[in-house]
């Protein structure tokens, strides 16, 4: 009997329907009206500036839906129930032809996503490995091989409904591919806990 262990997996959280239909749709209004700047690598993305939860109501109110599920996946990550806070938080719409390319969320822990509209198959939330480190030199990538979570280099995630929340550790490196669909829009957050103990040597966070 032979058993395939899965060494090492990292954690990606989905909560479904963690907003409400009403409170969707007064976001969406409120954000319509908002302040937005362009993306530097898609003319076709824009967002509101990275503000604190306590920058306007319906941030903090987000804040506080959110914390349950971001002091459990922390558990996941760290194996202990700590305090957490949302470091920052911003919106993003990214309209037809538009894309975000492959970066990850510095000076954080847990990174999520809240969505408002349902993403179009084409611009679904896609994650990718580390780039080097982990990984053999060759692949074997072609049309017979079968793709599993051990020899892939990156994964897409399924149909997103408005008001999931999807959470994954800040390092991990995550794109969005080009918007074939209708307008997108999402509230990406980042937190860090209160502080990270190693057998009494502690780094606290404010």
């Amino acid at each position: 009997m032979s058993q395939v262990i899965g060494l090492f997996p990292t954690p990606v959280v989905r909560v479904e329907r963690l907003l409400s239909g009403e409170l969707i749709s007064s976001i969406t209004s409120e954000i319509q009206d908002s302040q937005k700047q362009t993306n530097a690598f898609s003319d076709r993305l824009s967002h509101t500036p990275v503000a604190g939860i306590e920058a306007n109501e319906t941030f903090a109110r987000l804040g506080e839906l959110v914390m349950p599920s971001v002091v459990q996946f922390g558990e996941v990550l760290f194996g202990e129930t700590l305090g957490w806070q949302i470091k920052e938080i911003w919106v993003n719409v990214l309209e037809p032809g538009g894309r975000q390319s492959i970066h990850t969320h510095a000076n954080s822990f847990i990174s999520g996503v809240l969505y408002l509209t349902q993403p179009h198959p084409s611009a679904n939330l896609v994650f990718h490995k580390s780039l080097g480190g982990t990984n053999f030199i060759f692949s074997n990538h072609n049309k017979n091989a079968r793709i599993n979570a051990y020899n892939g280099s990156k994964w897409m995630m399924p149909e997103i409904t408005p008001g999931d929340l999807v959470m994954f550790p800040s390092y991990l490196l995550h794109e969005v591919p080009t918007n074939q669909g209708e307008q997108r829009i999402s509230i990406a957050f980042n937190a860090i806990p209160e502080r990270l103990d190693n057998f009494g040597y502690a780094v606290r966070f404010a």
